[in-house]
């Protein structure tokens, strides 16, 4: 059986990490792209280019930015 690693992979851009306070496991869809962002673990990265996807996490209260 595989194991998952939760180290990050060599050659992904930096971003943010969010802690969901609500939910473990849930796929946000944004509203402007329709993008979704999958939560896995109470968590849900994002680059740091990723602009709408910044805006929606921190514009709502059920995520805190993770200290890095």
């Amino acid at each position: 059986m595989a194991k998952t690693s939760d180290k990050p992979v060599a050659g992904i851009e930096h971003g943010s990490t969010f802690r969901d306070k609500l939910y473990t496991s849930r796929t946000l869809i944004l509203p402007d792209s329709g993008r979704p962002l999958a939560v896995f673990k109470a968590q849900v990265s994002v680059p740091a280019t990723d602009t709408e996807a910044l805006e929606y996490l921190k514009a709502h209260e059920e995520f805190e930015l993770l200290q890095e």
